[in-house]
């Protein structure tokens, strides 16, 4: 049975974690990108259909290229975290199905209802990108979940000619404490949440 947290680990993860416009001069390796792989791969996903496909801007050209896609603000933001990690979804990720979910044939649940489908993509691989933000938290690391860009635009330069489309991006380092404000709210519980 597992046991809560310590209150150091939850500040960590929740409480005291902010979300961060710009960052140290200090780099992410690939090391790292593939301590969040694997610490967010075990997040539930609908029949582990793990439809999330990371694409990790970590060179100059990478960011300057995402960027351009971006609303001037962000691009900025972009350019200057050491890395920008584009959350995409495969459109077609029930094809991987009958090797991640063997117990039955959960491809043929998709593979002839595309509505269905891109649904399921979209909302699994929002989950999967709230996993790399926690697993990068729970390494040290800090996060900034961005829309604020053209998705097509995104798609087209950087999953042209696949069946993945972007969802949301994030950037990715070390959280500069100056380069954020005061917290904004957030409401107590009885506000937002009703008990039946």
């Amino acid at each position: 049975m597992s046991k809560p947290l310590d209150p150091a680990a939850l500040d960590q993860l929740f409480r005291a974690a902010r979300t961060f416009n710009g960052y140290l001069d200090k780099p992410v390796s690939p090391q790292q990108m593939d301590a969040i792989w694997e610490l967010m791969k075990f997040g539930p996903t609908s029949a582990n259909c793990l439809p999330a496909r990371l694409v990790w801007c970590a060179s100059a050209e990478a960011k300057e290229k995402l960027a351009g896609f971006a609303l001037p603000a962000n691009g900025d933001k972009i350019r200057k975290a050491p890395v920008t990690v584009i959350i995409g979804m495969d459109l077609e990720f029930y094809e991987h199905l009958p090797e991640l979910f063997p117990h039955t044939d959960a491809r043929s649940w998709f593979a002839h209802a595309p509505a269905l489908a891109e649904a399921t993509a979209f909302r699994n691989s929002s989950l999967q990108g709230a996993y790399f933000m926690l697993a990068a938290r729970a390494l040290g690391l800090d996060i900034g979940p961005m829309s604020g860009f053209n998705n097509d635009a995104v798609d087209e330069a950087f999953f042209a000619g696949t069946n993945v489309r972007s969802n949301f991006i994030s950037t990715l380092g070390y959280g500069d404490p100056s380069s954020i404000f005061e917290r904004s709210p957030r409401p107590a519980f009885e506000r937002f949440n009703t008990i039946i």
